[in-house]
């Protein structure tokens, strides 16, 4: 299934899946909720004591990955899906440095390079597909967590750090024309605030970027 964004398509991503309401990650949900409605990014991210980091990770990819990162991020690229084409974007990179090929280990085993538009369809595909598998990201109360989930979660979240690398990297000049700057840089805050919190991104990925992440964590440390 095609992950189509913006412009290119009026559907915004709804992740099927559910955290069933009186489970233990719907509490943590709810207060995953609570701190992020108080406005302080630092602390809506923070393992809550005495919790599991599993869970925590989890309800975070789900509640706010799933749905207000991919939400975020929909919006955001779709609005410079314009300037992001075939043409414009032969490679997916972010700045001269750093290109980005694409293997999923399944349907594309080997790296191939391609556009970046094609790269983030294929990205944002994949990321559904792992949110809705049942044996990574069990939503039914008592069903442990696998072995290999922070080895997902980590995979997954290394690869929207690169949609918002490229954004900044190539289409920082129409974020600002269409006055996205703002929402765009508090999305990426939180964002980073969270893989951050739990080590979840190896900091040579994240190089890109990392003098706007420090530009933008350092007044919350």
């Amino acid at each position: 299934m095609s992950f189509l964004f913006g412009s290119r398509s009026s559907k915004t991503f709804k992740p099927k899946k559910n955290i069933p309401e009186g489970s233990h990650q719907y509490e943590l949900l709810k207060h995953a909720e609570a701190t992020l409605g108080s406005g302080n990014l630092r602390m809506a991210v923070m393992l809550p004591e005495g919790e599991d980091l599993n869970e925590w990770v989890a309800v975070n990819n789900v509640c706010f990955v799933a749905v207000d990162f991919f939400n975020q991020i929909n919006m955001l690229y779709g609005t410079i899906t314009d300037f992001c084409t075939e043409e414009s974007c032969p490679v997916m990179s972010a700045g001269p440095k750093y290109e980005y090929h694409w293997a999923d280990g399944t349907n594309i085993k080997k790296p191939i390079k391609c556009s970046a538009p094609k790269y983030i369809d294929y990205l944002m595909t994949w990321v559904q597909d792992q949110l809705d598998d049942e044996t990574l990201f069990p939503s039914k109360i008592g069903v442990p967590f696998p072995k290999n989930f922070m080895s997902v979660a980590k995979t997954i979240l290394k690869r929207l750090f690169r949609v918002y690398a490229h954004i900044y990297h190539q289409h920082f000049d129409p974020v600002i024309q269409l006055q996205e700057e703002a929402h765009l840089n508090t999305s990426f805050k939180h964002f980073i605030f969270f893989v951050q919190e739990f080590n979840l991104i190896d900091r040579r990925e994240l190089a890109p970027l990392q003098e706007l992440i420090e530009k933008l964590t350092s007044k919350d440390r």
